[in-house]
């Protein structure tokens, strides 16, 4: 990163009103240090479950946050609670305009939500765009995309909430053909915009299927269910850019998940699970893996980061599962760990996102219109 760059101050969004608050105030904590570390001026602004906006003293520790750290962000010293159009405003006042780093998994932080806002207020931002943090966020969209483009999938079907509610039985009738048609009882049931497995069920049998669709409704109006993978490998690609012409890709590493899926408590309990950066698989099939992640990437206009994620079975399939624009950066998190194999480290990972979004935002055509402009 070149030396004026280096000096860019950084706002690093964390925490958020979604399910995976929690994550995301060690996802931020972690990137902030990184890019404090790196010489960078960085200020941390934690949202809270109500969607209050707060400013981090500057004087908070460094370290990794346990959960619940900041429930009551007074007592940290934060100053707020502020809107989201009042926490922006002082943010696009300054000059120079400092790059925001949403690290907000989930709802809000990852579908467009805030990237819409900072778009409003021509604020350089990290990560993908408005249009493909929404297609990302969405399972049951994303799917039909990059499955239409002959990426192979899983087999899946999506069951609104509404249906659900009316029409109970007829639901049921089609997982039962899911089930009957790929011979594999069991169902992976989800909602279908939410992440870090949270609302994520086996159903082992069909007396589960109910119950399961009734805990991804908690969280989505809309499920994914999908055929179940005995025991799959577990892959991750990272992949950087924003010209699908010129993308890093790094990877596939692998996850090995410490209960029988990689969820919310295997994914984030200390010691749980483990992960490798490389797996040990053959090098053609790990190229034929990079460029699958290659294309779902370009497939959503994705932009200066994302991880997506594959499941191989034991016969020797691989499957597009999902992908993820903002992906974790906890200390079990394989995206940082995977790119910073070519990047120097989890602080160079940062910085070149960081990057990244400097580049698209200079790149940008804004015209403003006058009266003449408009067709009259």
């Amino acid at each position: 990163m070149t030396g004026d760059n280096r000096e860019r101050p950084v706002v690093v969004l964390l925490g958020g009103p979604s399910a995976e608050h929690d994550v995301s105030v060690v996802s931020g904590w972690a990137i902030a240090d990184a890019l404090s570390q790196a010489g960078h001026p960085v200020e941390r602004m934690f949202i809270d479950l109500s969607g209050g906006w707060w400013s981090m003293p500057a004087t908070a520790s460094s370290g990794r946050p346990v959960a619940g750290s900041f429930d009551d962000p007074r007592k940290v010293g934060a100053t707020g609670p502020m809107t989201p159009a009042q926490a922006l405003e002082s943010i696009a006042g300054r000059d120079p305009r400092p790059v925001v780093f949403p690290a907000l998994h989930g709802p809000f932080g990852e579908d467009g939500t805030v990237q819409a806002l900072l778009e409003a207020y021509e604020l350089p931002y990290a990560g993908a765009g408005v249009a493909a943090s929404a297609i990302g966020m969405d399972k049951a969209i994303f799917k039909r995309l990059v499955g239409g483009l002959g990426l192979p999938m899983v087999e899946w079907l999506e069951v609104g909430a509404g249906r659900w509610a009316t029409e109970p039985k007829a639901v049921l009738r089609d997982l039962d053909a899911l089930a009957e048609r790929t011979g594999e009882p069991r169902l992976m049931i989800k909602p279908a915009r939410l992440g870090s497995s949270v609302g994520m069920t086996v159903a082992h049998v069909a007396g589960d299927r109910a119950a399961a669709l009734d805990t991804a409704f908690g969280y989505d109006t809309l499920a994914v269910v999908e055929r179940y993978l005995d025991h799959p490998r577990e892959l991750e690609v990272a992949v950087l850019g924003n010209d699908p012409a010129a993308l890093s890709v790094y990877g596939p590493g692998e996850v090995f998940p410490g209960r029988e899926f990689y969820d919310y408590v295997a994914k984030y309990a200390d010691g749980v699970s483990r992960t490798i950066p490389e797996a040990e698989l053959d090098p053609k099939l790990c190229e034929r893996i990079r460029e699958m992640a290659r294309v779902a990437y370009a497939a959503i206009g994705c932009e200066g980061f994302a991880r997506v994620d594959l499941l191989a079975s034991a016969d020797g399939g691989v499957f597009v599962s999902e992908i993820n624009t903002i992906p974790g950066f906890t200390p079990i998190s394989l995206f940082p760990k995977m790119a910073a194999t070519g990047l120097g480290g989890f602080e160079g990972v940062c910085e070149r996102i960081v990057e990244l979004a400097l580049e698209r935002h200079a790149s940008r055509v804004r015209r403003r219109l006058s009266p003449a402009d408009l067709p009259r």
